[in-house]
């Protein structure tokens, strides 16, 4: 196929990748009604944390154009490997409360304030959140911190990401924001088109090297019309019970096979609703099955956003494989899970064992606004035994 131009930032940069790969979550349009955010509404409060607000700007290299080189391949290091798998640092005993939402994954924590763990604190972390897959912190002081010493803190667990084509914090660029604003009208067009607002996901997998440990802090959640929160929940499913699933025989067919992972649709996305580019799209293949580098476990790494065909498969029959596993993960309720937001909620999940969806559910008009932090984390790989 001849290389497609994509406009990158004010760059037009050529790629051999192709223009359209396959389907991209559409309805991410980045409204944003700063008068209505910093201002409230009739029926809704100004922002919380007007900072936190995104803007859309290169801030790449000057030399460069504002456009950021592309990312270069470094060894991360996962600090789950360091930690007591006691957790006496994460979780002291008749100090925290630990609620597991299912047996095997997720799980709910209040009593601990992550902004104060030692190293240690942070390595049980880690590993904790690698065993259960999902954990929301209540009562956390996050969003409050300066967000420099937020990230202070992620970039323990790698290296951040900049995501090429979110909005950020002024001059925070390593932090990716979701932000429904007050009133947004774009929220009323989604079902015009579609039946669900569901879009599983596992973050920015067409990097070589995606995140692993991740971390979304609450800044305002949606209310209903007596005020109270509700809507804007989000939706996580284990891949490493998903994997555990299927048959032997059906696990021994998924055995090293690689699938592309691509970036291009997202950063078309962004260019044709006028926003910014900051990094010319890639696309790199990755294992169907990968390992965890610190339990071992083995989970499915495809999903239905990033994800675009099977190494070695015709169209059709890739097409086929990929569908059962994203129709296998979005039907098992029994390995799903469902976090409520509420005000100083720090949710953190591992990328490599989660997939996840924003559910868009309320007609409120009220704002959905969060910041992600993403550390990135090692190459996938698979082992066998």
């Amino acid at each position: 196929m001849a290389p497609s131009v994509v406009t990158i930032g004010s760059v037009t940069q050529k790629t051999d990748a192709p223009t359209i790969q396959g389907p991209y979550k559409d309805f991410d349009r980045g409204y944003l009604n700063k008068t209505k955010e910093l201002s409230g509404t009739e029926k809704h409060s100004p922002a919380s944390y007007p900072h936190y607000l995104p803007t859309f700007e290169l801030t790449g290299p000057k030399e460069n154009g504002g456009v950021y080189y592309p990312l270069e391949e470094f060894e991360h290091y996962d600090h789950g490997r360091d930690a007591d798998p006691s957790f006496p640092h994460l979780l002291p005993q008749g100090v925290v409360q630990v609620e597991n939402l299912t047996p095997k994954f997720g799980s709910e924590v209040r009593g601990v304030q992550l902004s104060s763990l030692t190293s240690a604190g942070k390595d049980e972390l880690a590993l904790f959140v690698a065993q259960r897959g999902v954990v929301a912190f209540r009562d956390q002081d996050f969003a409050d911190l300066p967000i420099q010493e937020a990230l202070d803190f992620g970039g323990y667990f790698g290296r951040h990401h900049i995501h090429p084509a979110s909005g950020q914090p002024k001059g925070y660029p390593e932090i990716h924001l979701v932000h429904r604003g007050a009133e947004d009208p774009t929220l009323n067009n989604i079902f015009e088109t579609r039946t669900s607002s569901v879009a599983w996901h596992s973050d920015v997998t067409y990097e070589k090297q995606p995140p692993g440990t991740t971390f979304l802090y609450i800044l305002d959640t949606p209310k209903d019309a007596d005020g109270k929160i509700s809507g804007g929940d989000t939706a996580f499913v284990s891949m490493a019970e998903a994997y555990e699933r299927l048959s032997e025989p059906f696990r021994e067919r998924l055995k090293g096979l690689r699938a592309t992972h691509s970036g291009v649709e997202q950063s078309a996305a962004a260019a044709a609703r006028g926003s910014v580019v900051r990094r010319l799209p890639v696309i790199n293949d990755h294992p169907v099955v990968r390992t965890h580098p610190v339990t071992g476990k083995k989970t499915l790494f495809v999903n239905p956003q990033f994800t675009r065909r099977i190494i070695g498969y015709k169209y059709e029959e890739s097409d086929a494989l990929l569908k059962f596993l994203y129709d296998h993960t979005a039907y098992g309720t029994d390995f799903q899970i469902r976090v409520k937001w509420a005000p100083k909620t720090v949710v953190v999940w591992d990328n490599r064992i989660a997939m996840h969806s924003a559910l868009l559910d309320w007609n409120s008009g009220g704002r959905r606004h969060l910041a992600r932090i993403t550390p990135q984390a090692e190459v996938p790989t698979e082992s066998w035994d």
